[in-house]
């Protein structure tokens, strides 16, 4: 076996484990074990996102994915029932409906795509390959992923750094950590 085909055969078995992990989230009751999976699906997604070369990506999953989203899952399982309630039979098809539009749109999408690895394709021409050729001068960053997100797109990179903490802390002021007494109220 060539190492293309070991990357392609760990692709191929991260694809089956993230099918298996959506399978049992979509069958299980029990929301503490659909909230663990779902950490443990964005965990796979993150290991399939280094075997593509996109660590960058990769980093931004299992920090958000698996660790972020798994605990405010979690704080928000707090104020819900253990169990789900079953579903009619009626949304199933309809869910089942939307997923297969989606999913037959995303086949028939894929022969537009480029190659694999092809020098020639949009990502690697134009905008792309001015970011390749003039971030060592521009910014002396040796990886150009992080020069991107540090410093060409370092206002996007804020916002969306303060769109996570608006989040969070909306969801701990919905949560209502703490007893909303300060120290010293209360006794007499």
């Amino acid at each position: 076996m060539t190492g293309a085909d070991l990357t392609q055969f760990l692709d191929y078995t991260l694809i089956a484990m993230l099918l298996a992990v959506g399978f049992a989230i979509v069958r299980l009751r029990n929301l503490f074990a659909v909230v663990m999976l779902t950490g443990v699906y964005s965990l796979l997604s993150a290991a399939w996102f280094v075997s593509l070369d996109a660590v960058d990506v990769a980093f931004t999953e299992a920090a958000v994915g698996a660790g972020i989203s798994t605990v405010l899952m979690l704080g928000a399982m707090l104020l819900t029932a253990r169990e789900a309630e079953p579903a009619g039979a009626g949304r199933h098809w309809a869910a089942f409906a939307v997923v297969a539009v989606a999913g037959l749109a995303l086949f028939f999408a894929i022969p537009d795509m480029p190659v694999y690895g092809d020098a020639h394709s949009p990502a690697n021409a134009g905008v792309g390959m001015e970011y390749m050729t003039r971030t060592p001068s521009e910014i002396s960053v040796p990886n150009v992923v992080t020069a991107v997100l540090a410093s060409y797109r370092g206002y996007d990179t804020f916002g969306e750094v303060v769109v996570i903490f608006t989040a969070a802390l909306g969801v701990i002021l919905l949560l209502g950590f703490g007893n909303g007494r300060k120290k010293g109220e209360g006794k007499s």
